[in-house]
């Protein structure tokens, strides 16, 4: 019962950045990168630190180094970059998701947080932590959004369960 809830969490989470970046990708870049009194400044900074955290967490699911020095990188690439390197995150992880099984789901991984300190969590955990942790954003972005005039999608799981599943 866990993976296919996993499964179906990482396609909510697919389908729900696609949402997000469509609406934030038909503003200006100039509207995109405006200074916002929200912690990461702008959309697409938002945006990127929602990437970084999930490459981060892949790489120690993969067990290897991910190189980043802190939760966001200090400049973010352009939106359209932004856009396509998460749509290939959001298919490596709903593809890692489909080859769990619940016993590797249950399975502890340690890792070392970017900030020094040490951290364990199972690979169900992770999973539940990304999907959280993009909802978490993208509701700062709905914001940003609606300050520049834009009225998003609902982005909801239960508008993903009426309209998707």
């Amino acid at each position: 019962m866990l993976k296919e809830t996993i499964v179906k969490l990482m396609d909510f989470k697919r389908w729900a950045n696609k949402r997000t970046f469509g609406f934030a990708m038909s503003l200006t870049e100039e509207e995109a990168l405006k200074h916002r009194n929200t912690h990461f400044g702008n959309i697409v900074h938002t945006l990127n630190h929602v990437y970084v955290v999930d490459d981060i967490f892949r790489a120690h699911l993969e067990g290897r180094a991910h190189g980043y020095m802190g939760r966001n990188t200090d400049t973010s690439p352009p939106l359209a970059v932004v856009f396509e390197a998460q749509q290939m995150m959001d298919d490596w992880w709903c593809a890692y998701a489909e080859s769990m099984t619940e016993e590797l789901l249950a399975e502890v991984i340690n890792f070392t947080f970017v900030d020094g300190g040490e951290g364990a969590m199972t690979r169900g955990d992770i999973f539940m932590h990304i999907v959280n942790h993009g909802n978490y954003h993208r509701g700062f972005v709905g914001a940003m959004l609606n300050q520049a005039g834009v009225t998003p999608d609902a982005t909801d799981y239960p508008v993903y369960l009426r309209d998707v599943v």
